[in-house]
């Protein structure tokens, strides 16, 4: 795709998500949970919030109860505040398990996207795992099934492809976390027919701007942020500063309301997943969902200060 192809793509989008008729447009106001900020998976037209919940680390507990009521009280919050998509991988430890036991518990299955991974070598192994993933999660079918890092990624997407067709899994992606692996899965989005990307993007790693995002839009695929605060690097550069007074044009009193709101006003991006325990830095991190956000001008002005 050539540099002016892309440059057309992203203002093209940026265009129709100003304009209130628009039908990619953004839901700009809100007066409840149900009305969070909201972005339309290409391949379906059905809606997502745009602020989501990781799982890695954050819930790798074990069975006891004292280990597992500050997630069960994360996970409850955050479907409250009108999030949906909660990602997990085999890769995290007990995350599956501890996030299916908790909707479960909670009642939440049916308002949830779930999206997991498959994380292993060989079409045969990969079969195993996806289903006991989907074991653990109690999701059955799966929302969102993702090949992990690429690890025998044509064979997984095979399977998946029959899985699909079946309705074992509602959607089909591929997922990495590093820069240096974008052209790899810019190959994966030019030949295969996925419905998601995972990738890493944030302030302070952009260079999915250069060539896969605008693929994204080009190619209809949806696309989510991982390590929205780079692995926590952007909270210990900006932990001495205060936040511009100028973060409250786009509804913001916080560092990270300000980058998930950098992340999620891209129009490639669906949804971000920040990771969180602790409840009072989810209802921070969900407050990125609603109410106004940055345009272009805006955008290179987080940047610029957070350099």
């Amino acid at each position: 795709m050539k540099r002016r192809d892309a440059v057309r793509s992203i203002a093209t989008a940026m265009a129709a998500l100003a304009s209130p008729g628009s039908p990619t447009a953004w839901t700009r106001r809100f007066t409840s949970p149900a009305q969070m900020l909201t972005r339309r998976i290409p391949s379906t037209g059905e809606t997502v919030p745009v602020i989501g919940l990781g799982t890695w680390q954050t819930f790798d507990v074990g069975p006891a109860a004292a280990d597992r009521a500050p997630l069960e009280e994360v996970l409850g919050t955050f479907a409250s505040l009108g999030g949906k998509l909660i990602d997990s991988s085999p890769m995290y430890g007990n995350s599956e398990e501890v996030a299916g036991d908790l909707a479960a518990k909670l009642g939440l299955r049916t308002k949830l996207f779930i999206a997991t991974k498959v994380w292993t070598s060989g079409k045969a192994r990969g079969f195993e795992q996806m289903e006991d993933s989907m074991r653990k999660l109690r999701a059955s079918p799966v929302d969102l099934m993702q090949v992990h890092n690429l690890v025998d990624v044509n064979s997984h997407l095979d399977t998946l492809h029959d899985w699909k067709q079946a309705g074992r899994v509602r959607y089909v992606g591929v997922t990495h976390y590093t820069a240096a692996s974008h052209d790899d899965v810019a190959k994966v989005v030019a030949k295969r027919s996925i419905d998601f990307i995972q990738i890493n993007y944030s302030v302070g790693e952009r260079e999915a701007e250069r060539r896969l995002l605008p693929l994204a839009l080009e190619r209809g695929v949806a696309v989510i942020a991982n390590r929205p605060f780079a692995g926590g690097d952007l909270f210990r550069n900006l932990r001495s500063k205060p936040i511009p007074k100028w973060a409250e044009e786009i509804d913001c009193d916080s560092w990270a309301q300000l980058l998930l709101k950098f992340i999620v006003s891209h129009p490639a991006i669906t949804c971000a997943i920040p990771a969180t325990s602790k409840t009072g830095h989810l209802r921070d991190n969900m407050k990125a969902g609603y109410g106004r956000l940055p345009d272009e001008s805006f955008r290179a002005r987080i940047a610029s200060e957070v350099r």
